[in-house]
């Protein structure tokens, strides 16, 4: 691999990773797509900490037999019937689980079946197999730690102290921790993974295998390069010890903050891999967060253009019961008439996934987004999350058109019966991740509204 090599959209030169991404960004995709999977999956009740890859490959149709004479996974072509996925069970817990998702995540590229496909070791890799390795790492985090699971650890600054708690706490390997707190993350900071050169004229010297930057991060991490001979990176001499400490990054004048630990060597080495994050101290902090208001979303803030989301199901255009739609009605009549005239019209706009809009007044829209299934009482929840996401990022395309913010109650956690932790998630990647104003309105604790939704949620249970 050549030490100055550096991820770009035009750097990507791998045959399997341009088959799935095409002109489009391979890291945006692979992320897309795994969280596509995971939608469909908690939508057929997938759920977790901690979330079974292995129950994944049953809900997606992929078959997992063991095979103790593999090193750890691989997926197998099946001629016309697939694939299926084998994986070592004699490996250690957390190893095998990411192991097996590291697998699933083969299988969202398009040329996955033509080949057997092992998770490679750093060293055995040639040329630029190292980026198809490297995205289905992303991939195995995104399905490990999904979306809406690290909400309330992502308060303060991320440390490797932190990281080493939540890997037990979700039973995953320090990699996908890491993966996943650098992609969640507001602050700028990069997972990065590292291993020992054992032979030739750089032995002893660290290499950068893979490096996931946070948002906010401001440096092009050069995936490849190699850390200098000095290195926080060298202290970690054997599997959990940890090293901190600020160093140098190839081609970077400002020092950066390493907090790392080692972790298992690759098959056939005799030296710990390092994982760990890397940050930078003098780099403002995001802003991209949800704004949370006590209040009505019925009585939206601000004096621009302001949108109205809000969730409706895919069953009737009638909106009854006493959900927030109902107020949407009262003070809004017009908004359930147009409502009704759009599906009246075409009853495929009933359809989950779709979005109406309606301006009823100067300043205010009303986003009507088709994401619950059905209505009235049942044992699952009812809400589809894929098709919120679909919604959402609908929403977004108008709010930029109409350069608006967007106001809301915690949408598909009442009658649809949604986790806010997951719909959180889902807000923060479509609206402020693109730079789109996000209000989100609570009652005050004992006004009528939230004493009769109240009363609603006790007759639910």
């Amino acid at each position: 691999m050549d030490e100055a090599v550096r991820i770009g959209t035009d750097r990507w030169s791998n045959t399997s990773v341009r088959l799935l991404a095409g002109r489009d960004d391979p890291l945006e995709t692979v992320l897309k797509r795994a969280r596509e999977t995971v939608l469909r999956a908690m939508d057929q009740g997938w759920s977790g900490p901690p979330f079974d890859p292995i129950a994944l490959s049953g809900i997606l149709g992929i078959p997992v037999f063991p095979r103790a004479d593999i090193r750890d996974a691989r997926t197998v072509p099946q001629g016309e019937a697939g694939i299926c996925i084998e994986y070592n069970p004699t490996r250690p817990r957390g190893r095998l689980r990411y192991s097996v998702a590291h697998e699933i995540a083969h299988t969202l590229f398009p040329d996955c079946a033509e080949q057997i496909r092992n998770r490679s070791a750093h060293h055995e890799m040639k040329g630029d197999e190292w980026q198809l390795e490297m995205l289905c790492n992303v991939g195995a985090a995104e399905f490990l730690m999904p979306i809406g699971s690290l909400q309330r650890h992502l308060v303060g600054e991320p440390t490797i102290d932190r990281v080493l708690e939540m890997r037990s706490q979700f039973d995953v390997s320090t990699e996908a921790v890491l993966i996943r707190l650098a992609q969640m993350s507001e602050r700028p900071c990069a997972a990065f993974v590292a291993s020992r050169i054992e032979r030739g004229t750089r032995a002893g010297r660290y290499r950068l295998d893979y490096a996931i930057a946070s948002r906010s991060w401001p440096i092009e991490s050069a995936t490849g390069s190699f850390l200098p001979d000095q290195s926080v990176v060298q202290e970690c001499t054997a599997i959990g010890y940890t090293a901190k400490g600020d160093q140098p990054l190839p081609g970077l004048d400002e020092r950066v903050h390493f907090e790392c630990v080692g972790i298992p060597p690759y098959p056939g080495s005799f030296n710990p891999r390092v994982a760990g994050l890397m940050s930078s101290a003098t780099t403002a902090v995001g802003t991209s967060s949800v704004a949370y208001l006590k209040g009505s979303a019925l009585e939206p803030r601000g004096e621009a253009a302001k949108i109205v989301a809000h969730v409706v199901n895919d069953a009737t255009p009638n909106w009854g019961g006493r959900g927030f739609a109902v107020g949407i009605r009262q003070k809004w009549p017009g908004a359930q008439r147009e409502f009704q005239n759009w599906t009246k019209s075409n009853r495929r706009n009933l359809k989950l996934g779709q979005v109406h809009l309606v301006q009823v007044s100067e300043d205010t829209t009303v986003a009507s987004m088709v994401c619950q299934k059905g209505y009235g009482p049942c044992a699952h929840p009812r809400i589809r999350y894929a098709a919120l996401e679909e919604c959402l990022a609908k929403v977004a395309e108008a709010a930029r058109r109409l350069k608006a913010t967007v106001h809301m109650p915690r949408i598909g956690t009442g009658q649809a019966g949604g986790a806010w932790f997951v719909v959180e998630e889902l807000v923060t990647s479509a609206l402020p991740d693109a730079g789109i104003s996000v209000f989100v309105y609570d009652l005050p604790e004992g006004s009528p509204i939230q004493q009769r939704q109240m009363e609603l949620m006790a007759t639910m249970a």
